[in-house]
């Protein structure tokens, strides 16, 4: 999916609205455990709820990973679906990757061509050569993690590498690898007011939002500070909306989170549109 698609998603739908599918079997509804594949007959559910509210899926991979082979099925099985079903929406592998150049090419051709997934989230910390292999895909993105929402970004991310915080250095840095007009990145909510900042150097690019909802995160100060002439955010709600329900109505819960996002962006959106 090329950027302008996803541009064009986020103005016809008024909505920046990226669910997080982190299944965890101990938290989806118990009649869906008696499915062959209850991650999938969840997963199923809440796109079919939501895919006119959202414009991205984001598939934590741990929370597949984690079920073995039968869980790798379950992904497959999703990212299927969506792609056949929801051509339009634009697809997260949340696997945060980073490795060696040969092993991120491995990487890059597992997500990208088998599972054909439209980005996928990296962790930058190998430089450049475990980055690009990722970045000579056309029309794919690459998602840098580059100020994170968890408490334990104060240990590296904010600290000073020389006059400046690692987290600009790292988004700089970025900007001078090859191809790297596919490249978004990761800003947690909980960092709002870092935004301003972070638009100084990357003022075009996509931001990758996760935190705002169940960690605390502000929707209106992030839109404050991080939005761009074209949006340029993808704000994420995993919990809030796939859990707002343990029942049989989990999905119709969904809906009414998902929708209670999607009229609050397209009020922000009012200025824009």
């Amino acid at each position: 999916m090329t950027t302008q698609q996803l541009i064009q998603q986020i103005q016809q739908k008024k909505s920046f609205l990226c669910i997080g599918l982190d299944v965890d079997l101990t938290k989806i509804p118990k009649h869906l455990l008696e499915f062959e594949d209850p991650i999938f007959e969840f997963n199923k559910s809440i796109i079919d709820a939501t895919h006119d509210l959202c414009v991205s899926y984001k598939p934590n991979t741990a929370f597949y990973e984690a079920c073995g082979l039968k869980g790798w099925k379950s992904l497959e099985k999703t990212i299927n679906y969506i792609n056949q079903n929801y051509p339009q929406i634009f697809t997260i592998a949340d696997a945060k990757r980073g490795d060696i150049g040969n092993t991120s090419s491995m990487y890059a051709k597992a997500f990208f061509e088998d599972l054909n997934f439209d980005s996928i989230t990296i962790a930058p910390y190998m430089g450049k050569d475990s980055v690009e292999p990722f970045l000579a895909f056309e029309n794919k993105h690459t998602i840098l993690l580059a100020l994170t929402s968890n408490y334990g970004a104060f240990d590296f991310q904010t600290k000073f590498s020389g006059e400046k915080e690692l987290y600009k250095t790292v988004i700089e840095t970025s900007r001078t690898w090859k191809n790297s007009n596919n490249l978004m990145y990761v800003v947690g909510a909980t960092k709002a007011e870092y935004f301003a900042e972070i638009r100084k150097i990357v003022p075009d690019s996509f931001l990758l939002v996760p935190g705002v909802g169940a960690q605390g995160g502000s929707l209106q100060e992030v839109c404050k500070y991080g939005m761009n002439s074209n949006v340029g955010l993808l704000i994420n709600s995993s919990r809030g909306i796939i859990y707002a329900s343990n029942g049989v109505d989990f999905a119709e819960k969904g809906r009414e989170e998902a929708l209670k996002l999607q009229q609050e962006m397209e009020e922000i959106l009012k200025s824009f549109f």
